[in-house]
């Protein structure tokens, strides 16, 4: 496929993947809890891969040995979801998922730690502007912290809580999954998020519902969103060069202007500023390593 074509294509893909989160959002804010959303979102996901996995003919199974990772993945996917979920909910879809940026620096440094890499000074870079930038995007100001901490540091937590579950998920798919096709293993962890979910939320009876008809427009559509981008990758990935992949590195500019138009969410010129660098930075990060 021509590579312009293909980037347009990604590109398609990271909108919907910040569309999700945009209607993640208007849920929340309607009745719905962060544990439905998720439910949902899992559910549907796992009966839509399991329908093009016996459409394609993909077998249905997982080597034993590999099956407790998978259940690991599965746990950790969850604990991502919930998570990115529960930030989006209380500070701007945006800014959540420009902290959930810092896993791709997490699984470079869990890859040196774990010595599946050599360290790579050229990294260093890359990591530290994205670092500068999220603190500009933040607006993470020494004078004033402690009262943005108070506005925003729950969220941030929440997100980067998320971003290192998702780390660890990016090294087992790396170097322990690896050998299992891609949509069996996102089945797998999909599956299991949502019976996790499903169960855990049932129990703690989390499991609310939207309260009027906007709530439920946005829990619709944060499955439509997540489900077209997510089988779409599995349809396009491997028709794609490998650069046209840096145009996913395009969602969080995508949220920016989604979540403006949608949500009515504003940012300073200078935390614009730093959440361009801190997307650039991500997309620096992957050239240094190809």
């Amino acid at each position: 496929m021509p590579q312009r074509l293909g980037i347009a294509i990604l590109l398609g893909v990271a909108t919907a993947f910040a569309a999700n989160h945009v209607a993640a959002r208007i849920a929340f804010d309607h009745g719905a809890t962060v544990a439905t959303g998720v439910a949902v979102r899992a559910t549907s996901t796992a009966l839509i891969l399991l329908l093009m996995m016996r459409v394609q003919g993909v077998a249905l199974a997982l080597p034993r040995a590999l099956r407790g990772w998978a259940l690991l993945a599965g746990i950790l996917i969850a604990t991502q979801s919930y998570c990115l979920y529960s930030a989006v909910a209380l500070i701007p879809p945006a800014l959540a998922l420009l902290v959930f940026q810092v896993s791709p620096m997490l699984y470079v440094l869990l890859s040196w730690a774990t010595g599946k890499e050599a360290p790579r000074w050229s990294a260093l870079p890359p990591m530290l502007a994205g670092l500068f930038g999220l603190a500009l995007a933040l607006d993470l100001r020494l004078e004033q912290f402690q009262a943005r901490w108070a506005e925003i540091g729950a969220g941030a937590l929440w997100a980067f809580a998320s971003g290192a579950s998702m780390t660890v998920v990016y090294y087992l798919n790396s170097h322990i999954l690896k050998a299992v096709d891609g949509r069996m293993r996102t089945f797998a962890m999909t599956a299991v998020t949502a019976v996790l979910v499903i169960g855990g939320g049932a129990a703690a009876q989390a499991l609310v519902l939207p309260r009027d008809g906007t709530g439920w427009i946005g829990l619709v559509l944060l499955t439509c969103f997540y489900c077209i981008a997510t089988t779409s990758l599995f349809f396009w990935l491997p028709r794609l060069t490998a650069t046209s992949t840096a145009a996913l590195n395009f969602e969080p500019i995508a949220l920016l202007v989604l979540a403006w138009i949608f949500l009515g969410n504003t940012m300073t010129p200078l935390q614009l500023v730093g959440a361009f660098i801190t997307v650039g930075a991500i997309a620096w990060l992957g050239a240094t390593k190809r």
